[in-house]
């Protein structure tokens, strides 16, 4: 069958829209908006695992129905902005279908921005500046450096077997526990628990249960209730983890108690931010010219919540999600990038990833020191209710390019 290069070029940008983690909602909008350049009548629906165009040909009526299978995006903001603007000059007429299709191709074919070294080197960091930012102390900083290294160096090494990218969750969980597990019996001031999720922190989907939340919000109802199921059931995944590596500890030996350690001073938090901030630059496949912006919009995006810590959760993160929007859009204007970079990054220092972990090890009592499983859960709701709303009254649903 002979298929009009229109119809290709909607189909390319779909996928590549989905793969790079743009929001269904989003999708939907893009591809409605391209078709409609192109005289084109059509349907689209993204779904985290597939996409469905149906084309309208008014001349013959006859429909030409196209189901792409596409895995669930990933979070790689260079290829993302790329993306967004490739599709914001193809609809302000700056490129032809042609060309358009071609720069898609080209960016498929682009490697990584940084090494992977680098990459596994930045999990280690952020696993300690999340440390800091949980005031742990000096040992347990440490140790979440040396465990979140290992445990980014094994992601990278998991992308070569289908097998371990499938398991890729819990066999990290399981891993970082029993590391922890055994610098713990030598060193009993490290916070095990806390070690754990700050290894893992990368692959806590707060992030996720939050961009599902925006897509139910947004009623984008099937693929937000399945990527939600999605996030919580990577959650469990990673739980079962812990406890598989918990348990085998617990029957092989003797955990001594948790002793005190020094803490640091509570201005080392403040470097601890934007340190976090630019260790998600390698993960997250960040350009050169979008790190300053990054860190201005997470720094404000962190800042702002704790400053307002006095009007509850819900507040707090309302104002600083609304924060964050705005920023962003300066931010865009300044930089020429699209907006969802920006406001990704900022969103990602308000979702509640590591609380939902805490919660769910509470409800189990593997730390006995942790709050009360309940209240962790309330906090976990104020702060996404307070997310989402701030995303609808910014008016994030109601815009498409950007």
């Amino acid at each position: 069958m002979n298929i009009p290069e229109e119809y290709r070029f909607i189909v390319q940008l779909g996928r590549a829209l989905h793969k790079y983690g743009v929001p269904s909602y989003r999708i939907q909008e893009y591809l409605k908006e391209v078709s409609a350049t192109q005289n084109i009548q059509g349907d689209f629906m993204d779904l985290p695992t597939w996409v469905n165009y149906v084309f309208y040909d008014s001349e013959d009526q006859h429909t030409y129905n196209y189901i792409r299978n596409v895995q669930p995006g990933e979070y790689n903001l260079s290829a993302l902005g790329e993306t967004v603007d490739i599709t914001n000059q193809f609809l302000s007429g700056e490129l032809k279908v042609s060309e358009a299709r071609q720069a898609l191709k080209d960016l498929e074919q682009k490697p990584m921005l940084h090494r992977k070294m680098v990459q596994a080197f930045a999990y280690g960091v952020t696993a300690s500046a999340f440390s800091i930012l949980m005031e742990a102390n000096y040992i347990t900083i440490i140790t979440s450096f040396i465990i979140g290294f290992v445990i980014g160096a094994f992601a990278i090494m998991a992308q070569r077997s289908s097998y371990l990218n499938s398991a890729l969750e819990s066999l990290a969980a399981f891993i970082a526990t029993i590391l922890t597990g055994c610098i713990y019996f030598f060193f009993p001031q490290v916070n095990l628990l806390l070690t754990v999720i700050a290894s893992i922190i990368v692959f806590v989907p707060g992030m996720a249960i939050t961009r599902a939340l925006e897509e139910i919000t947004s009623k984008s109802l099937v693929s937000g209730t399945a990527k939600l199921f999605d996030a919580l059931v990577s959650l469990f995944k990673q739980f079962f983890g812990v406890m598989l590596g918990l348990s085998i500890w617990k029957y092989i030996f003797d955990l001594p108690p948790m002793t005190a350690g020094t803490v640091p001073p509570s201005w080392l938090g403040w470097i601890a931010i934007p340190l976090f901030l630019l260790s998600l630059v390698p993960i997250f496949n960040i350009r050169k010219k979008d790190i300053v912006g990054c860190v201005i919009i997470g720094f404000i995006s962190y800042g702002l919540m704790l400053s307002l810590d006095e009007l509850g959760p819900m507040v707090s993160t309302f104002i600083a999600s609304v924060s964050v929007i705005l920023i962003s859009k300066l931010i865009k204007k300044i930089t020429a990038s699209p907006e969802i970079i920006f406001s990704t990054l900022g969103i990602l220092m308000l979702v509640p990833g590591s609380k939902a972990f805490l919660g769910l090890s509470s409800a189990f009592q593997i730390n006995e020191t942790v709050d009360n499983a309940s209240q962790i859960g309330l906090q976990v709701a104020y702060i996404l209710m307070g997310v989402i709303g701030g995303l609808i009254f910014s008016g994030v649903f109601k815009q498409t390019k950007g």
